[in-house]
């Protein structure tokens, strides 16, 4: 069992980010502000696909206009991404947002930052102090030489003393880069430093497959620490795929289940039935089951029962044939070409087939 970093709890609509709460999956809507029905489709392709939390861009005034229709297809809470101009902040608080995310050193002095806080403050909405890599002060830059991870907690620091000076603590800090071990050791810094949620993710972290091993590596190290209170895996590739890296980061790293949890061995020259593609039709029969189980596909005696023996349920191959076990015990012994149905009604019982 993982033991969380105790936390300020932030709430964000009827859902809390913080210590003792779910880590929430987010992602970010990329189509045109302009086209609002495209945003709108995405927005519920992603609640469907298990988004809890959802960002939306607003570069401008136009794009304040997307807060309503999204917030009407969706019941998922929706976070306004705000650069520069502290207005779109504000209008974005008058529009119903439900979480802010701002650089409060890049929309301007105290009074504007005042403003944005008060605005959020009264109608309950969080901010999250967003900053990366690129984003990092002149002054901080010089004083350290390049966006190091002192660096960006330090930045992030001063963002968060501006809203404390204004009596708020309904804060989430991110501290991004795209490099991984300095992402790490930002965030592990930054645990140290003040008691807010964290938002963890790798930014810019490439396409589909490169995106996921950063993220997996860098995300997943923090949250085996008890580091991490929401998280974002950013790929180059559409939104949705964000929320299966997500899940499944969330799970390798025990933070959270998401049914079904497959243990399968990587084969070698024992193994004498099609494994590779068993271990595939079992993951694609159970992949919207949601039971807290795990279930193994194993090659061969050696790692069936006695390797897998935590497992709920699992096969193992022979010659032409398997063995399903429970519980680390032999149940039965069946033709390769019978196995997985054995295997799936054991889990499923009558639903087999469907």
């Amino acid at each position: 069992m993982i033991e969380r970093r105790q936390t300020v709890q932030v709430k964000v609509a009827d859902r809390v980010i913080g210590s003792g709460n779910p880590v929430l999956i987010q992602s970010m809507l990329n189509a045109p502000a302009s086209d609002v029905q495209a945003n709108v489709r995405q927005a519920k392709e992603l609640e469907a696909a298990g988004c809890e939390l959802l960002r939306v861009a607003v570069p401008d005034k136009q794009a304040v206009g997307l807060i309503a229709p999204i917030k009407k297809a969706v019941g998922i809470p929706l976070v306004a991404d705000i650069h520069f101009d502290y207005r779109l902040a504000l209008a974005c608080v008058s529009e119903g947002i439900d979480k802010i995310r701002i650089n409060p050193g890049n929309i301007g002095d105290d009074d504007r930052v005042r403003a944005v806080v008060e605005a959020c403050k009264q109608a309950g909405i969080p901010i999250r102090v967003g900053v990366n890599s690129g984003s990092v002060e002149k002054e901080i830059l010089a004083k350290y030489g390049s966006p190091t991870p002192e660096a960006m907690v330090e930045s992030a620091m001063y963002h968060v003393r501006l809203i404390e000076k204004f009596d708020y603590d309904q804060i989430v800090v991110s501290i991004k880069t795209s490099d991984v071990a300095n992402m790490v050791r930002s965030y592990r810094l930054m645990a140290d430093r003040a008691p807010y949620p964290l938002h963890l993710g790798v930014t810019e972290a490439g396409t589909e497959r490169m995106g996921l091993v950063k993220s997996a590596v860098g995300i997943g190290s923090l949250l085996v620490d008890g580091i991490g209170d929401t998280i974002r895996v950013s790929l180059t590739a559409p939104p949705v795929k964000e929320i299966a890296a997500a899940k499944d980061i969330l799970k390798a790293s025990g933070a959270r289940s998401f049914g079904v949890n497959i243990v399968s061995c990587p084969t070698c020259g024992r193994t004498k039935i099609d494994l590779i593609g068993l271990a595939g039709r079992v993951e694609e029969a159970l992949k919207n089951v949601d039971k807290p189980i795990t279930v193994a596909v194993m090659g061969c005696a050696v790692n069936g029962p006695g390797e897998a023996k935590e497992a709920d349920f699992g096969v193992a191959g022979g010659q032409d044939c398997g063995l399903l076990f429970k519980k680390g015990e032999v149940i039965g012994k069946y033709p390769e070409q019978e196995l997985l149905d054995a295997l799936l009604h054991e889990i499923l019982g009558d639903r087999t087939g469907e």
